[in-house]
């Protein structure tokens, strides 16, 4: 035994009864490879983006655990890649994304019905297409998974890939309030993907029911990308799977660190199940930095997280509990990347009032921008008010240990993926990748 967190906890493991079952084949959607590696080469194709500039893999790149490497990225108007993308004095950022750049870890897996820091896109029966997205009545079939929908945000967003008003066809079409349909944003991108020899041979051979790249639709090409994000990025070989199948045990102090994590330190009530996320929303009072969610005619630099979704006071502040997997790649951590560093925010989630008084700027990791990044600061008493955890004291052992567990769950393929980043796109755009040595 050994007394750490204030608790005495047994070194070893967790109880067997609190682990979740261990992740099978069954938990994951098959996924054609043909199909997975169209959407290798759209994934890191720029030809998505207004621009052709910014593709999906700017913020989202292997190299930094399907993530970008920063607190709030830049999409459109950037340059470079991870923590060295600067904003690009020729065609300078109107602001920062507002939000941290979410992995991609299993998001394939059938319990994923819900995405984003805000729960805004989710499965429902009842809506057209069989889910329910800003989009309401708009939304149109065709989109395989909930994961295929996913990626018709980015495409949409100034800030992220359709670049602003008067720069491109599809920021235009945009602008206009033009999504579905002909001469809209997606028919756009689309027509420019069917223009390109290759991937309209490559549409031909995969799906069945298209028989000429001018049947290519937007619906097509984002079910190609979600089908490789489900192949390339489903990760349960972590040394926490070996456990959860009974075939090791983790040394100390990744032990203790797992016991506290299913017992007295709380973490399992809100990271549960094989992919530690329970996928509700809780406030857990995260220190708002960057734009914040504002509408173009808004001036404050608030983000009001799930009740931007319900309108329910209940869920001011309160967001998606993101899945651990790989966590220790995935920085920087929270809905606002307010926090770079994995350990600093282990310790504010312990005692996220305390934390948000304390907070200060430099705990994030912010590329030069001429914006105000501290305005949404100005929302910590109600953030911290929001919050309903107690606070939990821990020493620098209960730390140590629970990051060593958290280090466990880090599958060593995460990086490698399965068909890794392509040498060359379709389209001759740039392949985002950073520089050798």
């Amino acid at each position: 035994m050994r007394l750490v967190l204030g608790f005495t906890v047994m070194a070893g493991s967790a109880a067997a009864q609190d682990l979740p079952q261990p992740l099978t084949d069954a938990d994951f959607k098959p996924v054609s490879l043909i199909e997975a590696e169209l959407g290798q080469l759209l994934f890191y194709d720029p030809i998505l983006s207004g621009n052709r500039d910014v593709s999906c893999a700017t913020c989202h790149h292997p190299d930094f655990g399907t993530s970008d490497g920063l607190s709030l990225g830049l999409g459109d108007g950037g340059k470079g890649l991870g923590p060295d993308r600067l904003a690009d004095a020729a065609n300078m950022p109107e602001q920062r994304i507002p939000r941290n750049s979410p992995a991609l870890f299993n998001l394939g897996a059938h319990e994923f019905n819900v995405l984003f820091a805000d729960g805004r896109i989710e499965v429902d029966p009842a809506r057209p297409g069989g889910l329910r997205t800003p989009l309401a009545d708009d939304m149109v079939a065709g989109f395989a998974s909930l994961l295929s929908a996913q990626t018709m945000f980015p495409v949409l967003s100034a800030d992220e890939m359709a670049g602003h008003y008067s720069e491109n066809d599809v920021a235009q079409a945009v602008r206009r309030g033009m999504i579905t349909g002909q001469g809209g944003a997606w028919d756009i991108i689309a027509q420019r993907v069917a223009d390109i020899p290759a991937y309209g041979d490559a549409f031909i051979a995969v799906y069945d029911h298209i028989d000429s790249p001018g049947q290519i639709g937007f619906t097509d090409i984002s079910n190609a990308v979600a089908a490789f994000m489900e192949l390339e990025w489903r990760s349960d070989n972590a040394p926490f799977d070996a456990v959860l199948r009974g075939e090791a045990t983790l040394p100390e102090p990744a032990a203790t660190g797992m016991a506290l994590f299913y017992g007295d330190a709380g973490c399992v009530s809100c990271h549960a199940g094989p992919f530690l996320t329970d996928h509700q929303f809780h406030a857990m009072g995260v220190p708002q930095i960057g734009p914040g969610k504002a509408e173009r005619f808004e001036s404050h630099a608030s983000d009001l997280g799930r009740f931007r979704v319900t309108g329910d006071p209940a869920d001011l502040y309160a967001f998606r509990t993101p899945s651990l997997r790989n966590v220790a790649l995935t920085g920087p951590y929270g809905h606002s990347g307010a926090y770079a560093d994995l350990r600093e925010f282990l310790v504010a989630h312990l005692d996220p009032v305390a934390a948000l008084e304390a907070y200060t700027l430099d705990l994030a990791l912010l590329p030069d921008l001429p914006v105000d990044d501290s305005r949404g600061l100005s929302d910590s008493a109600a953030i911290a008010a929001a919050v309903t955890v107690a606070p939990v004291t821990g020493d620098d052992a209960a730390v140590d240990a629970l990051l060593a567990f958290l280090d466990s769950l880090t599958d060593p393929n995460a990086q490698a993926g399965v068909l890794g980043i392509p040498d060359a796109v379709p389209s001759g755009l740039t392949v985002a990748r950073m520089p050798e040595g």
